[in-house]
């Protein structure tokens, strides 16, 4: 447990430190924002065809309403903590890399699902837009890593219970 901890804790450092560098906010973090806007807008327009995106942005083009994702908000933060978890775990890197190839996509749909409502609310509502966004979200969003990561050593688990009876030797 304690090794967990540790790693965990390391490899979370190393990967936030890492986020926070210019070449990788430029290659990863904006480009990345910047498809999470479009895929949100993607959504959006199947049932509103006056949504459009650019950068960071989501707006609706008839009311001028709309939301920047920020930092905290492109779900690779809780990728990041996901990252860390499954790394810090004894696994084979097959399954780790399962884990956070899986991991990752899971994430990311949850977080569209997040962009695109709250898209919805700042227009209803500023009062429900603050709390879901300040509040709701950001507890759903986490979560959703540690539901994501239990699913995950469970698989892990089974997987190596299966291996050992294929190797355990006969009696």
């Amino acid at each position: 447990m304690i090794r967990f901890v540790l790693v965990f804790l390391a490899v979370l450092v190393v990967l936030f430190t890492a986020e926070l560098t210019h070449p990788v906010q430029n290659a990863i973090v904006l480009p990345w924002t910047s498809l999470l806007a479009t895929t949100s807008a993607a959504v959006v327009s199947l049932f509103d065809s006056s949504v459009m995106s650019y950068g960071k942005v989501l707006q609706h083009a008839n009311t001028g309403m709309g939301v920047s994702i920020e930092a905290g908000c492109n779900g690779i933060e809780a990728s990041l903590i996901l990252i860390a978890a499954v790394l810090a775990y004894p696994a084979s890197w097959f399954m780790r890399l399962l884990g956070i190839i899986l991991g990752f996509l899971a994430i990311q749909i949850v977080n569209v699902l997040r962009v695109v409502t709250l898209f919805y609310l700042v227009e209803y509502s500023t009062t429900m837009f603050e709390f879901a966004h300040l509040y709701l979200w950001q507890a759903l969003i986490m979560l959703d890593v540690l539901v994501v990561w239990l699913l995950w050593v469970r698989q892990v688990a089974r997987r190596e219970a299966r291996a050992e009876v294929v190797h355990a030797p006969a009696q």
